[in-house]
């Protein structure tokens, strides 16, 4: 790609790192307030992160050349593969010993709203480090694509290549309001609404305020970190779990039905959306379901006991969230595997959660089910409906060719992560946990451990799993592709 074509790119790259450095204020803040120990560092990594961001948009801002549709999915990828190393800043001058592959994963799992992570010792750590952390949830939940396309506008940028590069749904061409700028601020104020309303319920459920926050934004951006070793056992606590559950559900449904059902002041938006009703059946069937088989196979004595705990890991794992109650790794592998298959696909298009979404997995099973029926009828034209709406042929083309590569990604980390000496359970389940952007997932990387046990090549896999599932395959795969550099 020529140099001259790269400048406008910079330029708002520079921006997006400048913006981002701004965000670190607020655990700045809230260092100085508790007095922890963390301002040095945060001081030191606000500077360096603004600077560089300014000293990339001086150098390209004199540039006016718009940007390409080509250019969008390169600047998303720069953006997402750069802003975890300015993340890590924090946590490097924090915790010196760490090292930067695993301040790299960390912070990546943070952005990617995967939640895995390789540190322990949270209860004892300064608390804005890991507000922090939980804050990199609430940026990446959203897209921090969807942040900078609101703001851009202001500064005289258009945002809406990078917006349809990072949509995460296959109807890229729908807006909700006649302006991506409007569109994006409308997201982000029903965004944010929802986050403090589950602040306000941690608050009110007993939560002290600092821990309100931090999983307020890990729930809402169905992270996974917790400012607990124990995770959100810490609290044992049936209305908190509630509160996480609930939050949790709205997080995993499409935020477009949440914008439309505010602006039209009723429920009919939910009605209407054809993922809300599977996604419900799937995650609270599943739910009772697991209740059942754990009651029934005596790992709890009653069923009440075996309900809550069920539910609360199967929202959690379901809606890629990844918080834990327990360690379920514990259990008959037939839970874990099925709570992990659970996160495959549950989660809507258009929210926070992971995975290939429920969108997708509804036009795969009716795809299914229109070949079956062809084979009976071998003359019939039988389209494939969402809803109401034919999906025209080519979005069906492009969902069969995305479970392809996805299937072919697990397959070929699998084998990465298993040839590198990790056993068959612990490699599968990692890298399932972390393209869906879950979190935990069993044998040494259960809801109980860390991926700390990992070496430096299989964190690098893993990082870029997180990546690959967050940038749904194409996105990222485009741009290493030789045709993208040619001109």
């Amino acid at each position: 790609m020529e140099q001259r074509r790269l400048a406008p790119i910079l330029k708002v790259l520079g921006i997006v790192i400048a913006v981002f450095g701004l965000m670190m204020l607020l655990p700045l803040v809230v260092s100085l307030a508790l007095g922890d120990d963390a301002q040095q560092a945060y001081d030191m990594a606000v500077a360096a992160t603004i600077l560089v961001g300014l000293a990339l948009w001086l150098v390209n801002h004199r540039d006016r050349s718009e940007l390409k549709y080509r250019d969008g999915f390169l600047l998303v990828v720069l953006i997402w593969t750069l802003l975890p190393i300015f993340a890590a800043l924090p946590l490097l001058f924090y915790l010196p010993a760490l090292s930067f592959t695993d301040a790299y994963f960390e912070t990546m799992s943070g952005l990617t709203t995967t939640g895995a992570t390789i540190l322990s010792g949270l209860d004892a750590m300064a608390p804005s480090i890991n507000l922090w952390r939980a804050q990199l949830h609430l940026i990446g939940g959203m897209g921090v694509i969807v942040l900078v396309t609101a703001i851009l506008p202001l500064l005289g940028v258009g945002g809406r290549q990078m917006l349809k590069a990072e949509s995460p749904t296959p109807m890229k061409d729908e807006k909700l309001t006649p302006r991506m700028a409007e569109t994006a601020r409308g997201l982000w104020v029903v965004y944010l609404a929802i986050t403090l309303a589950c602040v306000g319920a941690f608050r009110l459920g007993g939560m002290p305020w600092i821990d309100a926050l931090i999983h307020a934004f890990s729930v809402m951006g169905l992270g996974g970190f917790s400012s607990h070793d124990a995770s959100f056992g810490y609290f044992n606590s049936v209305p908190l779990e509630m509160i996480a559950m609930a939050f949790a559900l709205i997080a995993g449904i499409n935020f477009s039905t949440h914008f439309m059902a505010l602006h039209h002041r009723n429920l009919r938006p939910y009605r209407f959306d054809p993922e809300v009703r599977w996604f419900l059946a799937a995650v609270l069937g599943s739910c009772l379901m697991l209740g059942l088989f754990l009651w029934l196979n005596g790992v709890y004595a009653d069923f009440p006991t075996a309900l809550r705990y069920a539910s609360f890991n199967t929202i959690s794992m379901a809606t890629t969230l990844g918080l834990a109650t327990t360690d379920f790794n514990l259990w008959p592998y037939f839970t874990g595997l099925w709570m992990l298959l659970l996160c495959s696909f549950s989660s809507s298009a258009g929210s926070t959660g992971g995975g290939i979404k429920m969108m997708r997995a509804i036009l795969l099973y009716k795809q299914v089910s229109r070949e079956m029926r062809k084979l009976l009828h071998p003359r019939a034209e039988i389209p494939v409906k969402l809803g109401a709406t034919v999906v025209p042929n080519k979005i069906m083309y492009a969902v069969l060719a995305f479970f392809f590569i996805y299937v072919a990604a697990i397959v070929v980390m699998t084998f990465l992560l298993g040839a590198s000496g990790l056993d068959v359970l612990t490699a599968f389940t990692a890298v399932v946990a972390t393209i869906n952007n879950t979190g935990p997932g069993l044998g040494q990387v259960g809801p109980a451990t860390t991926y700390a046990i990992l070496t430096d090549f299989q964190t690098w896999v893993c990082t870029f799993s997180m990546l690959l599932g967050r940038l749904e395959l194409f996105t990222l795969l485009v741009v290493l592709t030789p045709d993208f550099w040619r001109k």
